[in-house]
């Protein structure tokens, strides 16, 4: 082999290389970017952060609609203390969801959300709320958690929004990944220990002791 066709083989090699490790650092990077383009957008009904209230409050009235669902492996009573409120473009809205552990051991849940229609995201913004923070309910215990809220006047310059008059904002608590793993690690223990202790009695019976 010549030298100019071993160069052409160790550019092409290299450029290879460099298309895998290009293609991985995309995976990698494509969900958060993924949750970037929501945030900006609204995407998927991803609504919005703000630290503030808007400084106008229009005359148009908007329903806000609450909803609450419950993975099926999280034993807890999920629900928003009122289904529904009527508030004008801008003002602060203030609501509140209710959460108790059913069960008889602490559990840890985390709450996932989005708005209907899809389109209204990007104008429904959250200055509080207890969305992807981890909750930990003693068995039994109920808790309260608010959700401080507002409508972006832009949405009034959205032609596309003109004839939404409720948007819809739902909940779906999750049991936490890490409250899993604990769980799962108990279970372990508890089995091994379980495990021993029929050993134990098992050699007892056998020795007479």
């Amino acid at each position: 082999m010549d030298r100019a066709s071993h160069s052409r083989n160790r550019r092409m090699l290299v450029g290879l290389f460099g298309l895998v490790f290009g293609m991985v650092g995309l995976s990698f990077a494509a969900v958060p970017l993924y949750d970037l383009f929501c945030r900006v957008t609204g995407y998927g009904g991803t609504t919005q952060v703000a630290e503030e209230t808007p400084d106008r409050v229009l005359d148009r009235e908007i329903r806000i609609r609450f909803m609450a669902d419950t993975n099926r492996d999280l034993p807890w009573d999920f629900a928003p203390e009122e289904r529904e409120v009527t508030m004008q473009v801008g003002e602060a809205g203030l609501a509140f969801y209710t959460a108790e552990n059913l069960s008889d051991v602490p559990v840890t849940g985390m709450a996932a959300y989005n708005v209907l229609p899809p389109k209204a995201g990007i104008y429904f913004n959250k200055i509080q709320c207890f969305c992807f923070d981890e909750q930990t309910l003693a068995p039994g215990q109920s808790v309260s958690m608010p959700v401080y809220f507002f409508v972006d006047p832009a949405i009034d310059d959205d032609p596309n929004l003109d004839e939404v008059r409720t948007i819809t904002l739902s909940y779906t608590f999750f049991r936490s990944g890490s409250d899993e793993s604990e769980a799962e690690a108990v279970d372990i223990e508890d089995r091994s220990a379980d495990a021993g202790t029929g050993s134990t009695t098992t050699l007892a019976a056998a020795t007479g002791r």
